[in-house]
């Protein structure tokens, strides 16, 4: 019996060492080579900025306490935090994928109400992407609440998933 416990120990340590050494950007539940592509060009915008599927930004943060929120973010920000906002438009489909560069709460607010997302991936890995988010909506309005940073600076991807 103890042959057995020391064997399945082995497997499962060595398995765990090889997913290790390989979790860079391959450990995230889905494909994020499109943020990769799209955050080296990312146009600077500021909280309140416009923006459009496909693209990616580099946001110019403001003190998290200085952002006019159109509800208050699902996890109160840290005092010294930063954020912004910004608006999108929806496509039909209603799935939004959204990726930071950095540690960031995401919330999106559609007709006055905060939407749970629908799958989340977190990887501290992967330079350059830190987490992305998945949100099923409606299609039409919405409002990005970025929340929580630590730096003043973060870039976000606005995509559909693939």
């Amino acid at each position: 019996m103890k042959k057995v416990v020391i064997s399945l120990f082995a497997i499962l340590a060595g398995t765990s060492f090889v997913a290790a050494a390989d979790g860079g950007c391959d450990a995230f539940k889905w494909p994020v080579a499109r943020e990769q592509a799209l955050f080296p060009a990312a146009a600077a915008v500021q909280s309140g900025a416009s923006l459009t599927v496909g693209q990616a930004v580099d946001f110019s943060l403001e003190a998290v306490d200085t952002v006019s929120f159109e509800v208050p973010p699902d996890r109160a920000p840290a005092a010294g935090t930063f954020g912004a906002t910004a608006n999108v438009t929806v496509p039909p489909e209603g799935e939004l994928q959204l990726s930071l560069s950095d540690e960031a709460w995401i919330d999106v607010v559609q007709d006055g109400r905060s939407v749970k997302s629908a799958a989340f991936s977190g990887v501290k890995t992967c330079p350059g992407i830190r987490k992305s988010v998945r949100f099923k909506l409606a299609g039409g309005a919405a409002i990005i609440q970025l929340s929580g940073a630590k730096k003043a600076d973060l870039k976000l991807a606005v995509l559909t998933p693939e």
